[in-house]
């Protein structure tokens, strides 16, 4: 057996069974708020992890500066199904008439600037603000996104109904806060809106900063208005004609990288 490992409480399992384990970061959660019991348990089960595993993966550069300082680690970043995302679909029966300006991905206070996505919904009570992705908020968060009679909670949505979404919405927003924690992601969803090619509008976060069309990047203090002059020549909702030329790298291709990875492992090659 070869261990596969991302969550950190398991590494005293991966030391018992003394199996080849590969550990892969996908998030650095030791910079997100913890209590000192949490952080103190996250810190051991990883330090385990990084002593024993045969190979230590991470998504990011940042992951790769922070964790390739104690061993060497691999730099796998993420990646989209492009065909599957400029397949042509249906518009979802659950959005709203527009204008939408759609986020997907987890409602995470480490993530989504909250008070930004209010002040929008303040300032332009006729966008239609639809946040799609499980719900990890506060209950007393969620219950002011609620108040906002324009902001509208879908919830998870199975993965393949994500391109329509993308697709008839009339732009994206990444209302993302940039912190050491967002710094430390390699964000999937910056693939999704390369692979879709809506109009998107985000804040200069880790993943997306670096962007060309169909990625707009603005501060903070200018996101709103920069979301609605883009929504102002966004054009209708659907695949565009042409796609940029921006490369995007597929899962087959990062598949293929972990694949090879895993074989080395179980070969006994060292990392």
């Amino acid at each position: 057996p070869l261990l596969w490992i991302n969550d950190a409480s398991y590494a005293q399992f991966s030391v018992d069974a003394g199996w080849p384990s590969i550990y892969d970061i996908t998030d650095d959660w030791l910079l997100a708020p913890l209590g000192p019991r949490q952080r103190v348990r996250l810190m051991a089960d990883e330090g385990l992890l990084m002593r024993h595993s045969q190979a230590v993966v991470v998504c990011s550069p940042d992951l790769e500066r922070s964790r390739g300082s104690s061993r060497h680690v691999e730099l796998i970043p993420n990646g989209v199904d492009v065909t599957l995302f400029r397949t042509p679909r249906p518009r979802p029966a659950s959005l709203p008439a527009g204008p939408v300006a759609l986020y997907v991905g987890t409602l995470h206070e480490e993530r989504i600037d909250i008070p930004l996505v209010l002040d929008l919904a303040s300032v332009r009570p006729d966008i239609q603000i639809v946040l799609v992705g499980p719900n990890s908020l506060p209950h007393e968060v969620t219950a002011r996104l609620e108040r906002a009679v324009n902001v509208l909670l879908l919830g998870p949505q199975p993965y393949d109904q994500i391109p329509a979404f993308l697709q008839h919405a009339d732009l994206v927003i990444i209302p993302h806060l940039v912190n050491a924690f967002t710094e430390s992601l390699d964000p999937i969803k910056a693939y999704e809106c390369l692979a879709a090619g809506r109009p998107t509008v985000a804040t200069p976060v880790a993943g997306f900063r670096h962007l060309g069309p169909p990625i707009i990047t603005a501060e903070r203090d200018h996101f709103v208005q920069a979301t609605i002059d883009a929504l102002a020549v966004a054009g209708p909702p659907g695949l565009p004609s042409v796609f940029e030329e921006t490369p995007i790298p597929s899962w087959r291709e990062r598949a293929e990288t972990m694949a090879a990875l895993v074989g080395r492992v179980r070969q006994g090659v060292p990392s």
